[in-house]
């Protein structure tokens, strides 16, 4: 035993056993840095920094945001209900309810707004009993126009959004938000990926210590590094998605690391969509400035419209002798613009958002749930399979840089 022990200590005291020895060690930290490279890569930065073409980088995800919006909307939401049928599950009575109950407070402001952009001096000099009736007659009507409008809109919403143009146009205005979106799914993934660089570099380095002892040529540390850069990212990108179903092999049954956290997931996911993107704010601003904009503002007109000329109906006689005809008719058109002008008001309301938010959250967690592996996976499998052969490519290049180095600043070259 102290001969044993005084030959340890003696090999430990030699310079050269502790450059074998850092051989498994320098090849973990070559498998955790280009790993770690490769996730950052994907991500970062959010613009192209250096000389185009060429000379410089873009985050994958970033630099095809517009792809990657696209996928998302054709091969995710799509697969987890229309938007006629979220809207529906928004509920649009509470949707009209809500609109009603804002409006119905700013009535004398909007009608008061309306007549003196209008210079109608002659509603100030009408007495207040007549301006008050004008005032309840517009709250009595407004309800039910309301909830006639809503629910057209809600019939008719494929025609009056366009779904990929919102989710496309949010997205690529927001590269930090899709970044998100896949970070938030695949988190323990892409910390996975970076850990086992270290351990899968390090058996691969046990292997390369091997070789170079048997065969200690120039080529063995760089053509390994450039081995376990390439091979610790394959592997861990496999570990995550495969196998798709859970597969028994021996006593363990074994699955995809992401396909395994299906229901994690989902939550994760359903909360960042339908809190920053899949908002009722957002649906109605997407109406309104999106590319079918002009035929809902008609259809806001066309149903409001009506509260002018119920209103005006007590008054027209003496309203029109107090203002003059054509004014009159001015005011019953600016009624409309007014109401496509204040349209999206109630849903700066984020308590009722957020609310409606809610219930379509739980009902995509459900369906996200529920679905079969090949297709979840579409969650997050985007995100590597754009330009997967790169990052494995650079991590096989860095690899062999670091072996390289390895070979000239540990052994000396050969």
């Amino acid at each position: 035993m102290a001969a044993a022990w005084e030959w340890l200590r003696a090999a430990l005291s030699d310079l050269e056993t502790w450059k074998y020895i850092s051989i498994p060690f320098v090849a973990g930290f070559v498998g955790w840095w280009t790993n770690w490279v490769a996730i950052r890569m994907t991500f970062r930065p959010l613009e192209f920094r250096g000389i185009r073409p060429f000379l410089g980088w873009q985050g994958i995800i970033p630099s095809k945001a517009g792809k990657m919006a696209r996928i998302f909307v054709d091969q995710t939401m799509h697969r987890l209900g229309t938007i006629e049928e979220l809207f529906r599950e928004m509920d649009p009575e509470k949707i009209a309810a809500h609109i009603t109950g804002i409006m119905e407070q700013r009535v004398e402001y909007y009608a008061d707004e309306i007549l003196f952009l209008n210079r109608s001096v002659a509603w100030q000099r009408l007495p207040r009993p007549l301006r008050q009736r004008v005032y309840d007659r517009v709250r009595q009507e407004l309800p039910q126009l309301v909830d006639n409008l809503v629910e057209e809109i809600a019939k008719n919403i494929e025609d009056l959004l366009d779904f990929r143009h919102m989710i496309t146009t949010q997205l690529e205005s927001d590269k930090a938000l899709l970044n998100r979106l896949f970070q938030e799914s695949g988190r323990a993934e892409f910390r996975f990926i970076v850990k086992s660089g270290f351990y899968f570099g390090f058996l691969f380095g046990l292997v390369q210590l091997a070789v170079w002892i048997a065969v200690p040529a120039w080529w063995v540390l760089p053509v390994f590094g450039l081995i376990v850069g390439y091979a610790t990212n394959w592997l861990a990108l496999n570990i995550i998605f495969r196998p798709l179903e859970p597969t028994k092999i021996g006593p363990w049954t074994v699955q995809g690391l992401f396909l395994k956290r299906q229901n994690e997931v989902a939550g994760a996911w359903t909360h960042v969509v339908t809190e920053e993107i899949l908002t009722l704010q957002n649906l109605v601003n997407a109406m309104l400035t999106g590319p079918h904009s002009e035929r809902v503002k008609s259809l806001i007109k066309e149903h409001i419209r009506p509260v002018a000329d119920e209103a005006a109906g007590l008054l027209q006689p003496l309203a029109e002798m107090a203002m003059g005809e054509s004014t009159f008719e001015r005011i019953r058109d600016s009624v409309g613009d007014k109401a496509v002008e204040v349209s999206a008001e109630p849903f700066d309301h984020w308590p009722f958002v957020r609310e409606r938010g809610e219930v379509i959250e739980r009902l995509l967690r459900e369906r996200m749930e529920a679905m079969p592996p090949e297709q979840f996976q579409d969650l997050l499998r985007p995100c590597f399979q754009e330009d997967e052969m790169i990052l494995i490519l650079v991590g096989a290049a860095l690899g062999l840089l670091a072996g390289t180095a390895q070979l000239v600043l540990v052994f000396g070259g050969v």
